[in-house]
Parts: C-alpha cells; sequence; structure tokens
C-alpha cells in the first residue's frame, strides 16, 4: 500500500516585489510540485538562488505563495490562518533552521524542552527528553542552566537540533542539519535522521553535504526546474 504524502506541493509559485526599486515584481518559482511521504527524506538541490530557502519558508508559513497548494498533514498553509499555521508548527511540522533563535537568558534545558512542555507534557519528562538530547549532541551538562546565546555557533546550532528533534513531528524541515560539524556530532545527528524516518517521519531538507544526503535521503528535488524562464 502506497502511504498519502505528508507534505505535497502542488503549481506553487512566488514572486517578490521591490517595493524600495519602483514596485519592480521579480518572479522566483513557478509549477513547484513535490510530494514526501512518511519514512522519507527528500532532499532539496539546486544551484545558489535557486529557491531551495524560499520553498521551504513558503512550507513553514513564513512567505506567502502567490498561487498553488501547499498541504502539510491535513492544512493547505498557502491558505490557512496564522492560528492554523502556529497549530501546524506545534504539533505536526518541526523545523531545524541555520540559525538559533531564543529568548535571552532562558536556560538551553528549558529552549530544548519547551516544544513537549507547549502540547501538554509534564516538565519532568520533557526535561528528561530534553537532557537525553543535548547529551547525545555533547552539550556539555554544565551549560545546560546557561543562555544558549552565550555558545559557540557550532554549539548554538546543536542546541537548535535537539529542539528540532525533541518532539516526534510528523513532518520535519531541515535547514544545513550536519553544517560545520564536527565528525562525532555529524555522525549522531545523521542518525537522529534516521531513527526520525525509521519512526515515519516525512522530511525535506537543504543537505550541501553530500555524503550526508547520499546516507540519509532517498531522493532529490531539482529547484531549478521550478525557475520561472525570463520572457
Amino acid at each position: 500500500m502506497t502511504l498519502q504524502p505528508m507534505i505535497a506541493l502542488s503549481d506553487v509559485s512566488k514572486s517578490f516585489t521591490l517595493h524600495n526599486q519602483g514596485g519592480a515584481v521579480i518572479p522566483v518559482m513557478a509549477g513547484a510540485a513535490l510530494k514526501v511521504r512518511p519514512g522519507e527524506c527528500v532532499a532539496l538541490v539546486g544551484a545558489s538562488g535557486a529557491g531551495k530557502s524560499t520553498l521551504m519558508r513558503m512550507i513553514q508559513g513564513n512567505y506567502l505563495a502567490d498561487g498553488g497548494r501547499i498541504v502539510v498533514g491535513s492544512v493547505d498553509v498557502a491558505r490557512a490562518d496564522p492560528r492554523e499555521i502556529i497549530a501546524l508548527r506545534r504539533e505536526v511540522l518541526g523545523h531545524v533552521s541555520q540559525f538559533l533563535r531564543v529568548v535571552p537568558r532562558v536556560p538551553t534545558l528549558d529552549v530544548v524542552a519547551e516544544p513537549l512542555i507547549t502540547l501538554g507534557a509534564a516538565p519532568d519528562a520533557a526535561h528528561a527528553r530534553a537532557r537525553t538530547l543535548l547529551a547525545r549532541l555533547n552539550i556539555p551538562e554544565n551549560l545546560w542552566s546557561l543562555s544558549p546565546t552565550t555558545f559557540s555557533g557550532g554549539e548554538q546550532q546543536r542546541v537548535n537540533i535537539a529542539r528540532g528533534f525533541v518532539h516526534d513531528y510528523p513532518a520535519l524541515l531541515l535547514d544545513e542539519p550536519t553544517a560545520s560539524l564536527d565528525p562525532t556530532n555529524r555522525e549522531e545527528v545523521l542518525t537522529l535522521i534516521e531513527e526520525a524516518k525509521a519512526r515515519g517521519a516525512a522530511i525535506l531538507g537543504i543537505f550541501h553535504d553530500a555524503d550526508a544526503r547520499a546516507r540519509v535521503c532517498d531522493r532529490e528535488v531539482d529547484v531549478g526546474r521550478f525557475t520561472p524562464i525570463a520572457p
């Protein structure tokens, strides 16, 4: 039996209007279509500027698509209201970005546990799960009570990954999850991705690390083929 896609895009288009340049309209994407099924990891590939990050931001709801459908679970992100998108991010669609954005002075342990607590998990259980991930990602225990805003870039990246994997999201967006990691932590992140696939998560990611892409991704989608042809 073929599983229904967890992420499905059809005929998605996007342009940007440059208001500070006379309202010039720059088309960046047209006819974008892809599907990601449970237990599958799909890599977005293409040259720099092809629209990989733009596509990811539309799926997350940060950018509004000009047209088409972006269905995650049962929600069409292209037409959903803000409350639906917030609920989707809380319960269904996890995201690991390249940059950690958190409230200053919040301890690292709380930063990682927060998605579970928001879903109603008992704080003790949420913190236990957070401890497990922080330990796996080699964040020293003496840093867990400190704000990650004081950490190095690599440490912040690993905190971001721990936060993204703390809940068993049915769908995950990963933006360069292994970038700049040492071999030990790179291996741990790839293992986390494999574990997420094994439990049935649908994963869409940008992986410039070709070896990582070959290991965890089932197939590739070239975003360049969705670039509008210049008149």
